[in-house]
Protein backbone atom coordinates (compact mmCIF):
# COMPACT_ATOMS: atom_id res chain seq x y z
CA UNK A 1 0.00 0.00 0.00
CA UNK A 2 1.36 3.40 -0.48
CA UNK A 3 1.99 6.31 1.76
CA UNK A 4 -1.40 8.27 0.76
CA UNK A 5 -3.22 4.76 1.05
CA UNK A 6 -1.70 4.17 4.64
CA UNK A 7 -2.86 7.50 5.78
CA UNK A 8 -5.96 7.29 4.67
CA UNK A 9 -6.66 3.87 6.06
CA UNK A 10 -5.11 5.66 9.28
CA UNK A 11 -7.13 8.14 9.48
CA UNK A 12 -10.37 6.01 8.53
CA UNK A 13 -9.64 3.57 11.63
CA UNK A 14 -8.93 6.76 13.82
CA UNK A 15 -12.40 7.90 13.27
CA UNK A 16 -13.78 4.38 13.28
CA UNK A 17 -12.00 4.27 17.15
CA UNK A 18 -13.52 8.27 17.70
CA UNK A 19 -17.24 6.56 16.63
CA UNK A 20 -17.08 3.70 19.31
CA UNK A 21 -16.13 6.44 22.08
CA UNK A 22 -18.96 8.29 21.28
CA UNK A 23 -21.16 5.57 21.02
CA UNK A 24 -20.33 3.76 23.50
CA UNK A 25 -23.13 5.32 25.78
CA UNK A 26 -25.79 4.02 23.55
CA UNK A 27 -24.82 1.05 24.02
CA UNK A 28 -26.83 -1.99 25.68
CA UNK A 29 -26.18 -5.95 25.68
CA UNK A 30 -24.07 -8.67 26.69
CA UNK A 31 -21.29 -7.41 28.73
CA UNK A 32 -22.71 -3.98 29.12
CA UNK A 33 -21.12 -2.79 32.25
CA UNK A 34 -17.78 -3.50 30.82
CA UNK A 35 -18.44 -1.60 27.17
CA UNK A 36 -19.27 0.71 29.75
CA UNK A 37 -16.21 0.90 31.77
CA UNK A 38 -13.56 0.34 28.86
CA UNK A 39 -14.51 0.59 25.55
CA UNK A 40 -13.65 4.82 26.08
CA UNK A 41 -10.14 3.38 26.87
CA UNK A 42 -9.87 1.03 24.20
CA UNK A 43 -11.48 3.09 21.47
CA UNK A 44 -9.42 6.04 22.49
CA UNK A 45 -6.32 4.30 22.45
CA UNK A 46 -6.85 2.76 19.17
CA UNK A 47 -7.78 5.97 17.94
CA UNK A 48 -4.09 7.44 18.90
CA UNK A 49 -2.51 4.73 17.43
CA UNK A 50 -3.65 5.19 14.15
CA UNK A 51 -3.19 9.30 14.28
CA UNK A 52 0.34 8.87 15.73
CA UNK A 53 0.93 6.36 12.72
CA UNK A 54 0.50 8.64 10.10
CA UNK A 55 3.03 11.29 11.36
CA UNK A 56 5.64 8.50 11.79
CA UNK A 57 5.34 6.44 8.39
CA UNK A 58 8.62 8.03 7.62
CA UNK A 59 10.52 6.30 10.52
CA UNK A 60 12.89 3.38 10.29
CA UNK A 61 10.05 1.61 12.78
CA UNK A 62 6.94 3.69 12.46
CA UNK A 63 4.38 0.97 14.28
CA UNK A 64 6.57 0.88 17.24
CA UNK A 65 7.23 4.29 17.39
CA UNK A 66 3.35 5.28 17.52
CA UNK A 67 2.94 2.75 19.89
CA UNK A 68 5.09 3.40 22.20
CA UNK A 69 4.00 7.46 21.82
CA UNK A 70 0.42 6.51 21.83
CA UNK A 71 0.48 4.04 25.17
CA UNK A 72 2.82 6.53 26.70
CA UNK A 73 0.04 9.79 26.47
CA UNK A 74 -3.07 7.72 27.46
CA UNK A 75 -1.44 6.05 30.31
CA UNK A 76 -0.42 9.16 31.24
CA UNK A 77 -3.56 10.98 30.96
CA UNK A 78 -4.56 8.15 33.54
CA UNK A 79 -2.37 8.51 36.02
CA UNK A 80 -2.06 12.20 35.96
CA UNK A 81 -6.17 12.88 36.36
CA UNK A 82 -6.59 13.96 32.54
CA UNK A 83 -3.71 16.06 32.51
CA UNK A 84 -5.17 18.31 35.82
CA UNK A 85 -7.48 19.30 32.56
CA UNK A 86 -10.46 17.39 31.91
CA UNK A 87 -12.24 15.04 34.45
CA UNK A 88 -11.25 11.51 34.76
CA UNK A 89 -11.77 8.70 37.13
CA UNK A 90 -8.98 6.31 37.47
CA UNK A 91 -9.24 2.67 37.49
CA UNK A 92 -6.26 1.00 37.41
CA UNK A 93 -8.29 -1.50 34.71
CA UNK A 94 -8.13 1.91 32.59
CA UNK A 95 -4.35 0.94 31.78
CA UNK A 96 -5.08 -2.71 30.92
CA UNK A 97 -7.87 -1.60 28.51
CA UNK A 98 -5.72 0.92 26.74
CA UNK A 99 -3.19 -1.49 26.46
CA UNK A 100 -5.47 -3.76 24.92
CA UNK A 101 -6.84 -0.63 22.63
CA UNK A 102 -2.90 -0.80 20.91
CA UNK A 103 -2.42 -3.80 20.89
CA UNK A 104 -5.98 -4.27 18.82
CA UNK A 105 -4.74 -1.60 16.38
CA UNK A 106 -1.20 -3.05 15.93
CA UNK A 107 -2.96 -5.88 15.01
CA UNK A 108 -5.26 -4.68 13.22
CA UNK A 109 -2.59 -2.69 11.42
CA UNK A 110 -0.52 -5.50 10.60
CA UNK A 111 -3.50 -7.35 9.12
CA UNK A 112 -4.84 -4.42 6.90
CA UNK A 113 -1.60 -3.18 5.78
CA UNK A 114 -0.65 -5.53 2.70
Amino acid sequence: MTHGGLKVRNVVLALAGAAVLVLKGRYSGPLEELVHSYAGNVSVSFALYFAALSTTLALRRPRLVAALSSLAAVEAFEVTDGFGVMANVFDPFDLLANAVGVALAVAVDLLSAT
